[in-house]
């Protein structure tokens, strides 16, 4: 039987190695994006995976997404939330629409999504969820207390949420990345980039396929007694 996977953000970066992986694993994926058509477009003619363009962070956006992707590919049995923004600033400027905004979209849109298909994964008696945490969730980020905050969020929403999708084969858990060489991190001045390369034992910043290999593991159909944690995936920079 062939999964239909869903990965929100799942165009670009961290994202785009994880639809691909998804793919590489025999499943029937749909990437979603919020707004850039261009590499949403880029990213379908490279990969051959269909996109779908929704607002996470819009309920009624993600039950129409929803909809539409179960209409062209079938019951969701794979959610990845991965879409995730930041609005970085210190508390001292920080406003509250930067604060509303990071945990609309990287922790609402976690239960948005999971939302339009936690209740059939339940009834059809399977589901994997993963969902995209990060290292500034577990140890803190100076000058991101919104993203922070909502990754954190992440963490506790995956133990939640795993104790009553148990019972009904859906597994629920979160890996937390460390820094990777996306564009995200690219756009670091090189003397913060050296800093923070500095203080990853491994010496060397992450990779996103390195991030899919750990989701592709957790998707798996036989990773059914795993649940309700979370993998780090970070270098050794942050040990718990």
């Amino acid at each position: 039987m062939q999964r239909v996977a869903v990965v929100t953000g799942g165009t670009r970066g961290i994202g785009e190695a994880i639809s691909v992986a998804l793919k590489d694993k025999g499943m029937k994926v749909a990437a979603t994006y919020a707004g850039n058509d261009q590499a949403a477009a880029q990213f379908s003619e490279r990969t051959g995976i269909p996109t779908y363009k929704f607002d996470v962070a819009d309920y009624d956006q993600c039950c129409e997404g929803f909809r539409k992707i179960e209409e062209d590919l079938g019951s969701v049995d794979v959610l990845v939330n991965n879409a995730g923004i930041t609005r970085d600033a210190t508390m001292k400027k920080q406003t509250r629409e930067q604060w509303q905004q990071v945990i609309d979209t990287n922790l609402g849109g976690c239960f948005n999504t999971a939302k339009c298909c936690f209740d059939g994964m339940s009834e059809r008696g399977y589901g994997r969820i993963v969902n995209i945490g990060s290292i500034n969730g577990q140890a803190g980020q100076y000058g991101q207390v919104n993203y922070a905050a909502a990754k954190s969020g992440i963490h506790g929403f995956t133990k939640a949420l795993a104790q009553e999708g148990a019972r009904r084969g859906v597994t629920v858990n979160a890996i937390a990345p460390g820094y990777i060489d996306t564009d995200m991190v690219a756009a670091v001045p090189d003397n913060v980039l050296e800093k923070i390369v500095a203080r990853i034992p491994v010496n060397r910043l992450g990779k996103a396929e390195e991030i899919a290999r750990g989701v592709a593991f957790l998707v798996d159909e036989d990773a059914g007694f795993i649940t309700g944690s979370t993998l780090s995936i970070n270098g050794g920079q942050h040990m718990y």
